[in-house]
């Protein structure tokens, strides 16, 4: 599942800096997170940062996505 960023969200910038993917960027009225760059942090944190459960994946498909963004086989 990809991540993502609650309508609660205060825009403080510090989001977007930290993914390892650069799957956030600032929307219209507040920041959000391309699913089709989101690894849920596989090859980088041991856990996920957040997590959406309207795009439930699975881990031999985020593991994937994280090899064709990076070049990369995740640890």
């Amino acid at each position: 599942m990809a991540l993502k960023i609650l309508d609660t969200c205060v825009n403080c910038d510090v989001c977007e800096p930290a993914c390892p993917n650069q799957a956030i960027s600032l929307g219209e009225d507040f920041y959000e997170i391309d699913p089709d760059r989101c690894t849920e942090c596989v090859g980088h944190f041991d856990l996920p940062q957040c997590i959406d459960p309207e795009h439930v994946e699975s881990d031999e498909k985020l593991r994937d996505r994280y090899t064709e963004l990076t070049g990369l086989e995740p640890a």
